[in-house]
């Protein structure tokens, strides 16, 4: 066995092609190839997430989440490196992407629908019947990591909205009072319900990292494009900005007014 072997380098460093001759393409690839890979990896850790807060596992379950925020964290500092790319150097290929987009990410688009922000109209990106098509309806009629956790915090004794523990898990989720005062009763008490209190802080880092990210990918396409169109037919930085204030997690957000 080889350190190339091993690590199949031969597939991965061939996997770049850019369609145009321009320097800045290739940087404009790898840049999102690598994205993808810490996505295959984030997906991993949310689905051993779900699975330890189902046998409740709280305490092994802050390594798998913190193991999250730190990967959303690299992705994030990937924006300074794509931002090294001037107007005038994304100009001169942006052309051969055709109607390719972000937006049509599936790994994306699973990450947040795993996180409980689901919206089903970004299934047509994908062709129905394909491996990504069929992994966003899995992910899109799965229970969330939110939604774990507010069985988890049931199944500890909190009265919680019947709502917060048995629902058509395909809709978005709504906000809850009930699910708020519940949560906000463990961060009163947080030498009593230590566990439940770490997994919502883990929870937050998450969220808060996503928010992140978001924001400093407006920043980055603003500072190349403007605010010109993006490609694949969307707003542009318009859009992105829209996405800015989601939260996966909203009660762990709104309870910090109540305690």
């Amino acid at each position: 066995m080889t350190y190339g072997g091993y690590l199949a380098l031969d597939g991965i460093l061939g996997a770049q092609h850019p369609v145009s001759e321009h320097h800045d393409e290739m940087l404009f690839v790898i840049i999102h190839q690598t994205k993808e890979l810490w996505l295959k990896q984030i997906l991993r850790e949310v689905a051993l997430s779900r699975e330890l807060i189902r046998s409740d596992s709280l305490i092994q379950v802050h390594k798998s989440l913190s193991r999250v925020s730190r990967i959303q964290a690299v992705m994030t500092l990937s924006w300074d490196v794509l931002a090294t790319m001037t107007p005038s150097d994304y100009s001169s290929f942006r052309a051969v992407l055709g109607g390719s987009s972000g937006f049509q990410s599936y790994q994306f688009r699973e990450f947040e629908y795993r996180l409980g922000l689901k919206d089903g109209g970004h299934l047509r990106f994908q062709e129905e019947g394909s491996a990504p098509h069929d992994a966003l309806v899995a992910a899109l009629e799965a229970p969330s990591l939110w939604d774990e956790a507010n069985m988890a915090l049931g199944r500890a004794g909190f009265v919680l909205p019947p709502e917060a523990l048995a629902r058509d898990w395909r809709g978005a989720y709504v906000a809850s009072e009930g699910v708020e005062a519940a949560w906000a009763e463990v961060y009163r008490d947080t030498a009593r319900w230590w566990p439940l209190y770490q997994l919502a802080e883990k929870l937050v880092d998450i969220d808060d990292a996503l928010a992140t990210w978001r924001h400093k990918h407006v920043v980055t396409v603003e500072r190349i494009i403007g605010a010109k169109r993006g490609t694949g037919g969307t707003a542009g930085v318009a859009y992105l900005q829209s996405t800015i204030g989601k939260r996966a997690f909203p009660e762990l957000w709104s309870l910090r007014t109540r305690i």
